[in-house]
């Protein structure tokens, strides 16, 4: 299949403390589940659930001396090892902690830069039901790299003292919706939903209290929710466009918790079954079974059950192909024929500019020519570039004791960010006319089947949204790339109008493409040249800038 994340992600997620990485998102869940062959599809009549007596809120239970409770997680041993062998496959981390996404994402927005709409999937069900083996063969049939998988595990309420000495004595009902933060897990799936980079809580489960890192997750073309009261809260379902409730006998669900619990994590069978006779049991009959009236779908037998699997993975590839389309033919066609716009600013061509051009256009230039007036060249452009930021007045003495009224730039929050490969010539330049600057970076390649630009890896400082970007790569031919690292920098909360794009070359397609979706980004660039070819390089261009400069250009590629 193609790549799929779970724990770490979209995706991948990363545990985050304070560090500069942002990858992208999921986490882990659950076990297996049973009973009838078909689906049961909801139509216009929802059941009529029946109420049993209202179990006991969160902490409302008679005290007891038993030991420890030991809160079960929803992530099932097989589950991990899917988890491990996944990240293995398709995450790779370096020694310095970075992270690379094997599996590229496509891109999720449309070429008005506008987000696509996500397909948002609630899975639900008792404890030990199976929602994992289900959510877990969806995204297999899927076979969609990038899937966002939240669960509700994440979400349980910081404890009090006296709810941390409830919890000691198996006297807090983690099942009842009082020990869930909904607002949180609301924002949450909000922002996920619109592609915004999220910090998912870590729940330790022994201690009953999160961890001080959190999770960074990142929005997908498929989000996957699932928990045991996922269809509880009313607004949480309004931002769900197809609900699946797994439906699993509760005496199988009993002893699938019977085998986990006391296999996995030693504990006796008495409290197994008081446990569930206390606060299980109760909380299932009284508030998730009657969520089964919000379903579109219920799935007897779980991950067994491929009939109910496969009407869903039809459904969804159906929305996703809807949602779908080819980008970057699209965007060099777009705008032919139309006036610059005036968000982009060209430096201006004076005779050595000109000569600059000459030599690493020419396809005679030897390498080592090529790499020097690329500098030269590429220096000048961030000059330029700078030169259009905000300045402000001010007066400094000279050593001769004479004040000075000069200028200086307005604000010492610049930030680089360049488009790998070729994005990182740029960086040598903005280090030296910017002391100190930070600088991130972006990977997006080319899938070699559909041509289309896909995201495989990323690294921006945490507080970029404070800060003025300028956005570098060589060059620009339909706007792709650039339009996908503008797309990432907004979903990490930059504001529009403090985005520079600076480019060595582009083509006029790439800027109308640029300054059609985002029309407060500035666009900076040495030169502007009139058209790409069916290859998509700029024509007359440099051929493959990235190639060129580091030595690996193939024969005959232009």
């Amino acid at each position: 299949m193609a790549g799929r994340f779970y724990d770490p992600p979209s995706s991948a997620s990363s545990e985050s403390d304070g560090g500069d990485e942002w990858p992208f998102s999921d986490s882990g869940m659950d076990s297996n589940i049973t009973e009838s062959d078909t689906p049961r599809i909801e139509g216009e009549a929802p059941m009529s659930p029946q109420f049993p007596p209202r179990p006991p809120s969160a902490g409302s239970q008679p005290k007891s001396p038993r030991t420890r409770r030991q809160r079960t997680l929803s992530q099932s041993a097989a589950a991990k090892a899917a988890v491990t062998t996944t990240n293995q496959d398709f995450i790779l981390r370096t020694k310095e902690q970075k992270t690379f996404y094997t599996a590229g994402r496509p891109p999720w927005y449309n070429f008005s830069g506008q987000h696509v709409e996500p397909f948002v999937i609630g899975i639900c069900g008792g404890s030990a039901s199976g929602k994992t083996t289900v959510t877990n063969k969806i995204i297999e049939s899927l076979g969609h790299p990038w899937v966002t998988l939240l669960s509700m595990d994440s979400f349980y309420k910081v404890l009090t003292d006296k709810q941390h000495h409830q919890a000691a004595k198996n006297e807090y009902n983690f099942d009842h919706p009082d020990s869930f933060d909904f607002e949180l897990l609301r924002k949450t799936l909000q922002r996920l939903k619109h592609f915004k980079s999220v910090e998912v809580p870590i729940y330790n489960f022994i201690t009953h209290s999160r961890e001080t890192k959190t999770k960074t997750m990142y929005g997908a073309n498929v989000i996957i929710f699932e928990g045991i009261l996922t269809f509880y809260n009313q607004e949480i379902v309004s931002l769900l466009d197809m609900k699946v409730f797994v439906d699993t006998d509760s005496d199988i669900r009993l002893a699938r918790r019977l085998r986990r619990d006391i296999s996995q994590r030693g504990r006796e069978l008495e409290g197994v079954l008081k446990q569930y006779s206390s606060f299980v049991k109760p909380s299932f009959e009284h508030y998730i079974a009657p969520l089964m009236a919000h379903a579109d779908i219920i799935v007897p037998r779980g991950g067994d059950n491929e009939v109910a699997i496969s009407l869903i993975v039809q459904h969804v590839q159906t929305q996703l192909q809807l949602r779908g389309f080819k980008l970057r033919p699209i965007l060099a066609t777009a705008q032919v024929d139309q006036p610059l716009p005036n968000s982009l600013h060209i430096l201006p061509l004076t005779p050595q500019v000109k000569g600059l051009h000459t030599f690493i256009r020419n396809k005679d230039t030897p390498r080592d020519e090529f790499i020097f007036y690329s500098r030269r060249l590429i220096r000048l452009t961030i000059e330029f570039a700078l030169s259009l930021l905000p300045f402000k007045d001010t007066t400094v003495d000279t050593p001769q004791g004479v004040p000075y009224h000069g200028k200086r730039i307005a604000t010492d929050k610049i930030v680089g960010v360049s488009v790998l490969r070729a994005g990182e010539t740029m960086e040598q330049a903005l280090s030296e006319v910017c002391k100190d600057i930070r600088i991130g970076k972006i990977l997006i390649q080319n899938n070699i089947e559909t041509g289309e630009p896909e995201l495989y890896y990323l690294r921006l400082p945490r507080d970029i949204k404070d800060y003025l970007v300028i956005l570098m790569d060589a060059t620009v031919a339909t706007g792709a790339a650039a339009m996908m690292a503008i797309r990432v920098l907004l979903d990490h909360d930059v504001p529009e109008e403090n985005i520079l794009v600076a480019s060595l070359l582009m083509a006029a397609s790439g800027v109308h493409s640029i300054a059609y979706a985002f029309p407060r980004v500035r666009i900076v660039s040495s030169a502007v040249d009139p058209e790409i070819n069916e290859k998509f390089f700029v024509k007359p261009g440099i051929g493959n800038f990235g190639d060129r400069y580091f030595g690996t250009e193939p024969p005959n590629e232009m």
